[in-house]
């Protein structure tokens, strides 16, 4: 027997804000993150000089140095999400937390880069005194779900999803479908990346990165005709998904229940988009949920600002809904958080589906003719009710995740 899923606690550290409150105010004011890094200007060849920081985080107080030897920003911002989630879920004490009824889904892009580069120092110095025993801990790809499952000392399954730009997306898909098939009762999901200017390089390299340096709050600019790329973020988020029948029992708040989910890989190019596979994961999806397109009204895009891969996902979503479906992009706020987009964006969008309120997409002013036709949430907010929503990202290696959430 199949089990209803549904989610209880989310937290969140975000460029937006910190807070679920302070980022979903922030969200209403429709101004980006986007900031000018004067420390870019270092790297000589390195063209964009743009990234989008968390700027209200304080770590916990008891995150003290033994705790937190193991820990890189990575694992730091995910522990501390993931201690809020349990808490907004009032879980952080119950006992189903270390008995094996709960597991940890969650991931990354990479580890931490300052413990890589202890590493790398040690092959170029040839000396071991940037390393410790933590070291390989902070840099390994699946530093944040370890820390987690360490912290709060859970026994249950442990999934790293590093799996770039899908990390958060598909750690909470994972999550979803172990409690689903009955295997556990509770998980921790989400993603989390830190900034570096190496994870901008990635990017840079592609000629992917937005070069708007002067003028920051005019990019990113998902679909619109004069987009240049995106730009790299940071941020955690944790969501923490439970059975419907113990979440009831409990007397637990709900803030959606999630009823699809799928994922795909394309198996053609490592990065570009392929837009028949991104729009199969979109029926894949609807069909793991038992509905429609019609019955779909918002679409949270991956929508980075790239110019291949905003044309490849509009006509994929184009393919599955036509032009009747709302869309927009929240990365056109945050930035490109990398592993932590995925989790993010079931939060905002959470948020949005149950204040009945729904951003625009900042900085679209006019369609790329390119785009398919598709009703972009343009210039202001729109008021929509809606019982489903359905969130979409794709990542490097041709992998795309589709997650349908329903209104509780």
């Amino acid at each position: 027997m199949t089990k209803r899923v549904v989610i209880t606690g989310m937290a969140l550290i975000s460029p937006l804000g910190s807070t679920l409150d302070s980022a979903y105010e922030r969200l209403q004011t429709l101004e980006n993150c986007i900031e000018y890094d004067e420390n870019l200007k270092q790297y000589n060849g390195l063209h964009t000089r743009l990234c989008a920081r968390v700027k209200d985080f304080v770590q916990p107080e008891d995150f003290t140095r033994k705790v937190t030897r193991t820990m890189g920003e990575i694992a730091i911002m995910a522990v501390a999400s993931a201690k809020q989630a349990l808490k907004d879920a009032g879980l952080l004490d119950n006992q189903i937390i270390t008995n094996g009824q709960t597991g940890v889904s969650y991931g990354s892009c990479n580890g931490s880069m300052d413990a890589i580069m202890g590493f790398y120092s040690m092959c170029v110095d040839h000396e071991i005194k940037k390393l410790n025993s933590g070291s390989y801990v902070q840099m390994m790809s699946h530093t944040a779900a370890v820390n987690i499952s360490l912290y709060f000392k859970t026994h249950g399954r442990l999934i790293p999803t590093s799996s770039a730009c899908t990390s958060g997306s598909m750690g909470i898909g994972y999550a979803y479908e172990a409690i689903k098939s009955g295997l556990q009762t509770v998980m921790i999901a989400g993603g989390s990346d830190e900034y570096s200017p190496s994870n901008i390089g990635v990017f840079d390299t592609l000629f992917a990165t937005s070069v708007k340096n002067n003028t920051p709050q005019l990019t990113p600019s998902p679909f619109d005709k004069d987009r240049d790329g995106l730009v790299i973020g940071e941020g955690a988020a944790t969501l923490i998904l439970e059975e419907y029948e113990h979440a009831k029992a409990r007397g637990a708040k709900i803030y959606a229940e999630i009823i699809g989910f799928a994922t795909n890989t394309d198996g053609t190019h490592i990065t570009n988009p392929n837009s028949e596979m991104m729009a199969e994961v979109m029926k894949q999806s609807l069909e793991s949920a038992n509905l429609v397109p019609s019955q779909i009204g918002y679409i949270n895009a991956h929508g980075t600002g790239t110019i291949n891969g905003d044309i490849a996902e509009s006509q994929a979503t184009h393919k599955i809904f036509g032009a009747e479906t709302p869309i927009s992009s929240l990365k056109s706020y945050t930035g490109h958080t990398l592993g932590a987009c995925g989790a993010i964006e079931a939060i905002m969008s959470i948020l949005m589906m149950n204040n009945e309120w729904f951003c625009p997409t900042l900085n679209l002013k006019n369609i790329d003719p390119n785009c398919a036709k598709l009703d972009y949430i343009m210039n202001e907010p729109r008021a929509i009710k809606t019982e489903y929503i359905m969130t979409n990202n794709f990542a490097f290696g041709g992998i795309n995740t589709s997650l349908i959430l329903k209104r509780v």
